[in-house]
């Protein structure tokens, strides 16, 4: 990955989350990439809440997971992220997810996304704001 990471977040596997196998469900690994996109973005000054009332819905398009290991219960892990711009209006998220305390590799996620506006993709102000904060670059 070209983009620096801006951004993390640790978690703790709870039982629940993993399957017959005892490791996490592959499904569950979006969860957790979800809320750290989420908590970055609050992190950033942007509420999710405020945005759809104003008539913009940031929504994900694309994702791409590449599994290295799984997790297993009780498992603490860390959650890292970068954002770099494709094009003028998509945001793509690369996030990688570490187990702690050994920093092992459990996967690597590149998430995109967009902001609509009554349908139409367009870059909110606040977007823009969190960009420049940021330091945000063309990919």
């Amino acid at each position: 990955m070209d983009v620096e990471y801006l951004f993390e977040l640790e978690f703790l596997v709870r039982d629940y989350e993993c399957d017959l196998l005892g490791v996490v469900n592959n499904a569950v690994y979006q969860n957790y990439l979800e809320h750290g996109r989420h908590e970055f973005m609050h992190a950033a000054g942007i509420d999710f809440a405020k945005l759809h009332d104003e008539g913009i819905d940031p929504v994900v398009a694309r994702v791409e997971i590449d599994y290295k290991f799984p997790l297993r219960s009780r498992d603490r892990f860390v959650l890292r992220m970068g954002v770099q711009r494709e094009g003028r209006l998509r945001f793509v998220f690369y996030q990688d997810i570490f187990r702690l305390p050994d920093e092992k590799l459990i996967l690597n996620g590149k998430v995109t996304g967009v902001c609509l506006q009554n349908g139409r993709p367009m870059v909110p102000d606040k977007v823009a704001g969190m960009l420049e904060k940021y330091k945000i670059k063309q990919g």
